[in-house]
């Protein structure tokens, strides 16, 4: 992803809950073609936000294990009030179930006391870079290409945690 959607990690709980926010400003770059009289925070990020969130809770729940989160399948979004700048989206995602190396979540994006601007469901699945079975030159890129995206992991959490509730 070239870009981060979620501003700040606030509390969690590993394989249960987090809660994030994504503060929206009118400096975002694609206000300016997401009706230009009338910027909103496109549905399809508001989705993906939450999906980052989820992303961050497995990244913690297994300490940062796999150095790739992808998106398998989305059921039941719903979208409610419009995100517009100078809101603050709270993300709040749940752990629902893990099953053959995927996890279930469902989480709900909140404005303002309570008003909700989406919800769904949806299943990740934690992967890393895979090379041959053969170990060559190309193999040790692989491995370091890894240890590289989990290390990136890492910081961004250092940054996005600060002053959050930390829970085990």
């Amino acid at each position: 992803m070239r870009f981060t959607l979620i501003d700040r990690l606030v509390e969690w709980h590993p394989q249960k809950s987090l809660k994030a926010v994504k503060y929206l400003t009118l400096g975002e770059e694609y206000l300016a073609d997401h009706f230009p009289k009338f910027p909103v925070m496109p549905g399809v990020l508001m989705l993906q936000a939450l999906v980052e969130a989820s992303s961050w809770l497995w990244r913690i729940s297994t300490d940062f294990e796999s150095s790739l989160i992808v998106l398998r399948e989305v059921k039941s979004v719903k979208y409610g009030t419009f995100m517009e700048p100078g809101k603050i989206l709270e993300l709040d995602v749940e752990w629902i179930r893990e099953q053959e190396g995927r996890v279930t979540f469902k989480g709900k994006g909140n404005i303002e006391a309570g008003a909700v601007t989406v919800q769904a469901q949806f299943v990740l699945e934690a992967k890393n870079i895979k090379g041959s079975e053969v170990l060559t030159e190309s193999e040790n890129w692989v491995a370091e290409k890894n240890h590289n995206l989990k290390n990136h992991w890492r910081e961004r959490f250092h940054w996005l945690s600060r002053g959050a509730k930390l829970s085990n």
